[in-house]
């Protein structure tokens, strides 16, 4: 597989914090860098590079990471990384780079709400679209022709864009040159290959031609129904063309636009060879327009050959060439990683020897991590977690100080359903979430060639490093009888029920997912039966935690093992309900205090009751979806099952209260009949 080089001007740089400073320096009004706020969960989930976040006044689209490197340098030393070496090796196999690190998000807290500290740090963006329309007159046109201002140091709210003399609509009285504000023109050009472009406004009144009239025509976007989709009129000032938008929606407005140049603007660049790809009308604010492929993990404690392997990755790293030059001296080795790595101190010399020899191993090539990430499986991320979460700890509250891990276990209450086997407080975790890229139009599951869509958050092809979140939380964690599990599961498999549920994943399968999924077998996109049990039972429980722990429902969230046995991996049918923060303190405590004995016991029983129970039955107990309808749920509704975005890793798909409990004409509940 060739790298890709794209085509980029690199006397175009994206350096706000630089262009605030060339203000200050001429003396003119200064403009501040900073534009707005968010936080680390929502800039990598949802308004990550290359997406579009509505600010009060404009649009942004956040910078590439290579935008970022200008932010580092102006601290000194290197910037910080979070450790978590198994997500870090999924990073580098998807990225194609056997050096890329996990880097926190550029930011520092503020001892005082008013204090600048940290004001050097930030994300850089760019504003996008750069097509803007003037709220009093109308009046379409590209970012110079307005006039920016930011000049309260506390108030980034405040900044706008604005028509400095603007005489608004013909017939309105009174008309003077006043200033107006002025908002992005919401329409672009999107392709499935994840580019994005600007709408070619005068293009299109035009239709692909010129304006007869003038070489810069004067444009105007009218629009009296906002809301209503595509349904503004580019008007041409100059000319008198009229063209309404609606004509570029559909299959048939499809035909009329464009094709994509292979434009990624939150890389300030194109594609070598273009794209050619048809484009689609895109509305700044829709849903499809970015989708975030993120890997997680949960931090578990390394062992002995993991961390050799670390510390040679940390070896390898910093030597560099010098790592074959002078590998065979220990002496000059302790020489040129003191203070850069500082284990290695208290090595001796064959010690250190096999440290160097792990390290001199051949990283893999881009065509080895091509074919890793072709044959890998993301339940692969989720079976060292599982693995480990089999052991007994050694103690109550036992800790791991370098994955920040305390397990505690937890007796079974003498009336815990038996099929719940095991439980453990997870007292400590530490969640690390890293960006790997993105999707547009198609989310990461909905294709079959993810490879070929993945878009890059860097011009590198490749990358040194990634954006990563790392949150501390607490959880609860429950494991199901695996004999009991695989005999349920062999019944389920063989009812109408699971028959009708599959037939319905094929045809939302062949409804919904993108071209390039025809290729792709349906039922290997289709979780077993194992796993809408353990999907279903962790939405029962985060609904009735909810009501006892102190937390909002949607502050809980789901991790969950469930897959059969397999050559590679054991059986897994197990539940971790967490609930984590960003902050240095974690979280208070109030939900791993619902794993003792009499509380879960409670807790447990009256999620089962409750999901005997819906406000919508008996439609709900008995939803079956039946061609042509391709619902991936049955007997769930947001009444009884369902849970919020934040909550559930499959949005709210996989669900079935038949499969949990006994419900009416259903003999199908692993815990059976509840009352």
């Amino acid at each position: 597989m060739t790298e890709t080089t794209y085509l980029h001007s690199a006397e175009n740089v994206l350096d706000p914090l630089g262009d605030a400073e060339k203000e200050e320096e001429a003396g003119t009004k200064r403009n501040y860098a900073k534009v707005g706020s968010g936080r680390p969960s929502s800039l990598i989930y949802t308004y990550g590079p290359g997406s579009i976040m509505d600010l009060p006044q404009f649009t942004v689209m956040p910078a590439g990471l290579d935008d970022w490197e200008r932010i580092w340098a102006r601290r000194d030393g290197a910037p910080p990384t979070i450790h978590a070496p198994r997500l870090r090796e999924v990073v580098r196999m998807m990225l194609r780079s056997p050096n890329a690190q996990l880097r926190p998000f550029p930011w520092q807290p503020k001892k005082l709400s008013m204090s600048r500290d940290g004001d050097d740090l930030g994300v850089p963006a760019r504003i996008f679209p750069q097509w803007m329309r003037c709220t009093g007159c109308d009046m379409l046109a590209q970012l110079p022709k307005f006039r920016y201002r930011n000049t309260h140091p506390f108030r980034p709210d405040e900044a706008v864009f604005e028509h400095e003399k603007c005489y608004g609509r013909k017939g309105q009285s009174g008309r003077k040159g006043v200033r107006r504000p002025a908002v992005p023109a919401r329409y672009l050009l999107a392709c499935p290959d994840g580019h994005l472009d600007e709408f070619p406004y005068d293009l299109w009144v035009h239709e692909g031609g010129s304006c007869s009239e003038a070489e810069f025509p004067a444009l105007k976007m009218v629009d009296r129904t906002a809301g209503k989709g595509a349904s503004a009129t580019i008007v041409c000032a100059s000319c008198a063309a009229r063209r309404p938008m609606n004509e570029a929606q559909g299959e048939v407005g499809r035909a009329k636009l464009p094709k994509c140049r292979g434009r990624h603007p939150h890389l300030d660049a194109f594609e070598p060879n273009g794209c050619g790809n048809q484009t689609r009308l895109m509305l700044v604010g829709a849903s499809n327009l970015w989708f975030a492929a993120s890997e997680s993990i949960i931090v578990m404690p390394e062992s002995t050959s993991e961390q050799a392997v670390d510390l040679a990755d940390k070896i390898r790293i910093a030597l560099g060439e010098n790592l074959e030059q002078f590998g065979s001296q220990p002496n000059v080795i302790r020489a040129l990683l003191k203070d850069k790595v500082d284990e290695v101190e208290g090595l001796s010399d064959p010690e250190l020897a096999a440290l160097l020899e792990k390290a001199a191993e051949p990283v893999p090539t881009v065509e080895e991590h091509q074919d890793q990430l072709e044959r890998w499986d993301p339940v692969d991320l989720l079976v060292p977690e599982w693995n480990y979460l089999q052991r007994d700890p050694l103690g109550s509250a036992h800790p791991d100080e370098k994955s920040g891990l305390v397990l505690s276990k937890r007796q079974r209450g003498e009336d815990l359903p038996a099929e719940i086997s095991r439980v453990l407080a997870v007292e400590k975790l530490r969640k690390v979430n890293a960006l790997v890229g993105f999707t547009r139009i198609d989310a990461m599951d909905r294709v079959g060639d993810l490879p070929r869509r993945l878009v890059p958050l860097s011009r590198a092809p490749r990358p040194l490093w990634t954006v990563a979140t790392e949150d501390l939380g607490e959880g609860v964690y429950l494991q199901l009888d695996e004999s009991q599990v695989e005999a349920w599961e062999d019944r389920v498999e063989a009812s109408p029920i699971w028959h009708a549920l599959r037939e319905a994943h094929r045809r939302n399968f062949n409804n919904r997912f993108s071209e390039t999924g025809a290729s792709v077998d349906p039922d290997t996109r289709l979780k077993p039966p194992r796993y809408w049990l353990v999907h279903t039972l962790a939405h029962v429980l985060i609904r009735e935690m909810a009501m006892k722990c102190g937390y909002s429902a949607a502050s809980l969230s789901e991790r969950l093992y469930a897959w059969p046995a397999s050559d590679t991996r054991p059986a897994a049918a197990g539940l971790l309900i967490a609930t984590t923060a960003s902050d240095s303190d974690g979280t208070l405590g109030g939900l791993v205090q619902l794993s003792e004995a009499r509380r879960l016991e409670g807790i447990v029983r009256d999620a089962l009751y409750r999901a005997t129970r819906c406000s919508s039955d008996p439609v709900c107990a008995k939803r079956t979806p039946q061609d042509p309808e391709d619902f991936l749920h049955g007997a769930a509704c947001h009444c009884c099952a369902m849970a919020s975005e934040t909550s559930c890793e499959r949005a709210n798909r996989f669900l079935d209260r038949r499969f949990l409990v006994d419900l009416p004409g259903s003999r199908l509940g692993f815990f059976g009949h509840v009352v």
